[in-house]
Formats: C-alpha cells, structure tokens, sequence
C-alpha cells in the first residue's frame, strides 16, 4: 500500500520586522510589555509594499525544491491553504505553479482559515495513497494578512502578521513512515465571529462597500477561552486512540500559534512537557496557516527530529474550523 511521507520542509518570512516598539509608538501606548508577557511575542514580520501572498508561497516552493534536489517538473500537484489569496479568482495556487515554471500537474487553494495547512495536508497524502499518478504533492501554507489590518485597532495589528511554509509530500511503500491518519472538525455557529467579511458576494466590492463596509479582519465576538485547549486535547487524544498509539509516543505536537497558553494548556492536559512542542510566535507573532510549518521547519532544521518520530499537527482557525494530522517521520 502506498503512503506519504514527508520529504522535507521549508518557510519564508519577508524581511521587514517590526518590534513591539513600533506598535507603542504607533497605538501610543506600552502594548508591549502586555504582548511579551502574556503572548511572548517580540517581534514579527510583515510585507513590504507590493509584496504578497503569492510571493511569500513562491520563496517557500523555492526553498522546498532546492532543499530537495527536485525541480518543478517532479511535483505532481500543488496545494496551498490561504485565507489571505492574492485574488478572490483565480487561485494563489495557479500564480505560484507559473511562477516556479510548473509544466505539469495541477493546482488549487484551500480555505479553512488557519486550519488550513492540516487540511490540506490531509488532501495531499489521501491524493497520494489513491492515485499512482500522484507521487508528489507540495503542500504550503501562505499567510499576509497584515494586508486586512486595520492600524488603530490593537486586538488585530499587533497580533497578526506574514509569512510562508510547507512540505513536500512523496510517495513511499513504507507503510510504517508517513501520514498515519487525520481528523477534521468545525464549529460552524462560530463562522461570524472572527474574519475579513467584506469582499465576497455577501459585501461585494462596490459602492456601497466603499462607503460603509469593514474591509479588515475582525474579532466580532470574543471566543470562549477554552475552546482551543478542549478541542485540541479532545482531537489529539481520539486521533492518537485511532491510530493505536499512546500520548507518550507524540515525539513532538505543533499546534497554531495563537495563544502561548492555549498550548501550555493543551500540552499539560496530555501529560506532555513543553519541550515536546516547539513555537515561533515570539519572534514571529500569528503567521495563520503558514505558522504549524514554520515550527515544524525550525524543529527540524534544529535537529530536534529524527526518522521514526511520531508527530503531531493541531491547527484551528476561523469558521471555526480545526484539524489533526499524524505522521511518523
């Protein structure tokens, strides 16, 4: 039976920082000592003028080609999870599969928000394990969002912020290494309470919108704090039960970086050291979809993993909607 496997991994942040002194000058306030102390955020960075999501996806599809000894002829499909496209249509896929000299092979985006990357993960290996004529499949998660933010509001323009990251996905009879299995979950009753709710057929770009419509991501409602450690842990444990494995065989969990605590809670709900994780957004605040494989990259590129590791991808995002994905390396 074949399975995918991850080949490698790969991100790209765009090169403009901005340290929480920006914000205090910007907000007029000391909103950094808040985001240091109970976020861990330091710094993050965001585009430069002209620069987009499709650019941040091109660098990283780059990077996983050229740290792979493979050329854009060898990828068999391109998936790229966004909730920040360079358009409403056509898709950032088809821009970047141009843009990398893709000849062959097809391409498309996927939106759940920053559950986005996990999802499409699960599309990539299931393409794999269905179809021969799949033996590549590069899977990348690309986020700008700092494109929707509105500069005077404090809850999102410190938060949010830009970057890239992803996989290549390969086929191999190894039944022992690879994807090993998902979950995908929504709550959907909570899709009005967090996005960008202008630009699409509800509020279209038209006069009216100009006139009256939010064109930036909003937090509308406040969620229920404990929703991600609950369904985190509650997903993390029955995907864990579905696949045969103990807690304890999780060499490492990399979860959406939204809230340091969630996470902490999360990790110690499971009985799990914070050492078993790894986390980027102290230097990189919520880099959205591309933030799951950030950390996996940095791990990686650290050595804190080896073949036959089991790990663990726990994304979330608006909608909402949630993700789980495990793979032995």
């Amino acid at each position: 039976m074949r399975n995918a496997r991850i080949l490698n991994a790969a991100m790209y942040v765009p090169e403009q920082l901005l340290p929480n002194s920006y914000f205090n000058s910007l907000l007029g306030e000391d909103v950094g000592s808040w985001l240091e102390e109970n976020l861990t955020i330091r710094e993050r960075r965001w585009v430069s003028e002209g620069q987009s999501s499709a650019d941040l996806a091109e660098q990283t599809a780059l990077r996983l080609l050229k740290g792979s000894g493979l050329t854009a002829s060898d990828i068999d499909l391109l998936i790229i999870a966004t909730d920040t496209p360079e358009y409403i249509s056509p898709s950032t896929a088809s821009v970047v599969h141009h843009r990398i000299g893709m000849t062959r092979g097809g391409s498309f985006d996927v939106n759940t928000a920053c559950a986005g990357f996990v999802t499409a993960l699960d599309m990539g290996s299931k393409y794999i394990q269905a179809d021969p004529a799949y033996r590549r499949v590069m899977v990348i998660g690309s986020y700008a969002m700092s494109r929707y933010l509105d500069m005077t509001d404090k809850k999102t323009v410190t938060l949010f912020a830009d970057g890239a990251s992803g996989v290549i996905l390969e086929a191999t009879e190894e039944t022992d290494r690879g994807w090993q299995g998902s979950l995908l979950h929504t709550e959907g009753q909570y899709h009005d309470w967090m996005g960008i709710y202008a630009g699409g057929t509800r509020t279209p770009l038209t006069p009216a919108f100009r006139e009256g419509a939010n064109p930036y991501v909003q937090f509308v409602r406040k969620f229920p704090k404990e929703i991600n450690p609950l369904t985190w842990e509650r997903m993390l444990r029955e995907l864990l039960q579905k696949i045969g494995r103990p807690v304890e065989d999780a060499a490492m969990i990399f979860f959406t970086q939204i809230n340091i605590n969630s996470i902490r809670q999360t990790m110690e709900a499971l009985g799990l050291s914070m050492d078993r994780t790894h986390c980027v957004m102290d230097r990189y605040a919520y880099t959205g979809s591309a933030c799951i494989p950030m950390a996996f990259t940095e791990a990686m590129e650290q050595g804190r993993l080896k073949k036959g590791d089991l790990v663990l991808f726990m994304g979330s995002g608006g909608g909402l909607a949630f993700g789980c994905a495990a793979f032995t390396l």
